[in-house]
């Protein structure tokens, strides 16, 4: 008589561990491929049904990102040897250690849906260590540290001072900023830096605030909404460039602009057509590259709202702080002079160019006007008049507008942002 064996069970893996594996696919797709937190996040959350535990993936590689040089320094100070930077144990730790000491998860729990990501030897070198770490009840610092390459940048080209205040800024979540389809709309009580805008401190999920399904605001960060804010009310064309996901193109067109917006991301300019569908507001979309597309005719008003490398955006987006490097950044420069060249002719004779870059580097900034300007003798910057710019943010004595780490920084500060606004001569 013969007995069949019966089939091995796999042990169940502890309730969790799929979002923390999804987690630790989200930082090995910043860290060592170069993507973007929020490009990577579907592929990575593939295996995830619940939106909670998506979420909840994206939050811890997120707070992961935020605390890195931190986390390290604690994993190193437990080892006899330094983990390679991509190694598995590693990124084990930082996720353990992530919840644990910046998300309230109780150190069982996060230690016990790691564990199941490592195997063998480094399994048991990331229990001892996250143990060892318990026992001496480490803490990580109130404010974070910077990545050392993107502080020497930032300290070569703002000052120490800068450097902190970034620090500080990503420590806490930012405000919410909305802008107002109609200024004189009073559904929500907030801070106002300027007419249209809303800050609210406490705001809960986006969609369940009042004025949102019948479109009466858009959410944009008080520097993201100087560009536009630079161009005025209209009634003539305007082209946004690069426009997606359209905050900009909102504001033109409820300054009453004809707005032309171009964005080579289908998806994204669906998301700006859904924003427009919602707000009741009207203009026309392309999907184009704007190095290969031309308008029909020139327009009174042309916003490059460039690609670069997002730095000034670090504190929604910690990824920016371990992707963009040197070379992202030139890389970026050298497109963004490609397009400014090319939109500059769109721009009628007395019209308006406005330039902006979500970036914290002079080389997106600064760097790239005073190469255009050299170029282009019939263009010029045009200050911003007084009332122009939000509560609390100045133009440079050269006319141009750079927000940094530190700026309102009392009232919850804003995104990093360089906008300088331009007039062509008549003819």
């Amino acid at each position: 008589m013969t007995t069949r064996a019966k089939p091995h069970k796999r042990p169940s893996l502890p309730l969790g561990t799929p979002t923390r594996r999804a987690a630790m696919r989200l930082l090995d797709a910043v860290l060592r491929r170069g993507e973007a937190l929020e490009a990577a996040f579907t592929a990575a959350t593939r295996d995830i049904v619940s939106p909670p535990d998506r979420g909840l993936a994206h939050a811890i590689a997120a707070e992961t990102l935020r605390r890195l040089p931190d986390l390290d320094a604690l994993i190193d100070s437990a080892t006899r040897q330094r983990l390679p930077d991509d190694a598995k144990a590693r990124m084990a730790l930082r996720i353990a250690l992530a919840q644990t000491l910046a998300l309230g998860t109780p150190p069982h729990a996060a230690i016990a849906t790691v564990l199941p990501l490592v195997d063998g030897g480094p399994r048991r070198l990331v229990h001892g260590v996250f143990g060892t770490l318990m026992r001496q009840g480490v803490a990580l610092p109130e404010t974070p540290t910077l990545p050392e390459t993107v502080a020497a940048r930032w300290r070569a080209a703002w000052g120490e001072e800068t450097v902190a205040a970034a620090a500080r800024a990503i420590a806490a979540p930012p405000p919410l900023d909305l802008s107002l389809r109609d200024p004189a709309w009073t559904g929500l009580e907030g801070e106002s830096f300027a007419p249209g805008h809303l800050r609210l401190a406490d705001a809960g999920p986006v969609p369940g605030l009042a004025g949102y399904d019948e479109g009466a605001w858009w959410v944009q960060d008080l520097a993201a909404s100087i560009p536009a804010r630079l161009i005025g009310a209209g009634r003539g064309r305007a082209l946004d460039l690069c426009a997606a996901p359209g905050g900009k193109t909102l504001q033109l067109a409820a300054a009453g602009w004809k707005v032309t917006a171009v964005d080579a991301s289908k998806n994204r300019t669906a998301r700006l057509g859904e924003n427009l569908a919602r707000t009741a507001l009207s203009a026309e979309t392309v999907v184009a590259d704007v190095l290969g597309w031309s308008p029909e005719a020139p327009a009174e008003a042309v916003l490059v709202d460039a690609p670069c490398s997002a730095t000034g955006i670090f504190r929604r987006h910690p990824d920016v702080l371990h992707r963009a490097h040197g070379g992202v950044i030139a890389e970026m420069a050298d497109l963004q002079q490609r397009i400014l060249a090319r939109a500059a002719d769109w721009v009628t004779p007395g019209g308006v160019l406005v330039y902006a870059t979500c970036s914290l580097e002079p080389e997106e900034g600064e760097a790239q006007i005073a190469r255009f300007l050299a170029d282009r003798n019939d263009f010029a910057v045009m200050p911003p008049a007084p009332g122009e710019l939000p509560e609390g943010i100045a133009a440079h004595p050269d006319g141009h507008v750079r927000t940094l780490p530190g700026t309102v920084e009392a009232k919850g500060g804003c995104d990093g942002f360089f906008v300088a606004r331009l007039r062509r001569a008549s003819a």
